[in-house]
């Protein structure tokens, strides 16, 4: 009984080592943190995550929005340039 319950407990260590791991790369690379998303491949910033935890390359959301600026007007829909 005693295997069933080390399996189970680490099982449980395991997902709150992903858990814990999920939080700090939402917080290093700027997306909103929801613990439901894990384990969840429709999220996109779980999809983000698996990426960025096998080696590859995830999108930074804080150097998109940075480059984007509070002001920039430039990249509204419908918004035409009457020259």
């Amino acid at each position: 009984m005693s295997k069933k319950n080390s399996k189970f407990d680490n099982r449980i260590k395991q997902i709150f080592d992903d858990l814990e791991s999920y939080l700090n790369f939402c917080r290093d690379f700027g997306y909103k943190f929801n613990e439901g998303d894990l384990y969840n491949f429709k999220s996109y910033a779980y999809q983000q995550y698996s990426k960025f935890s096998q080696g590859k390359r995830a999108k930074n959301m804080w150097e998109i929005d940075s480059s984007r600026g509070p002001y920039n007007n430039n990249h509204r829909r419908g918004q035409r340039n009457n020259a």
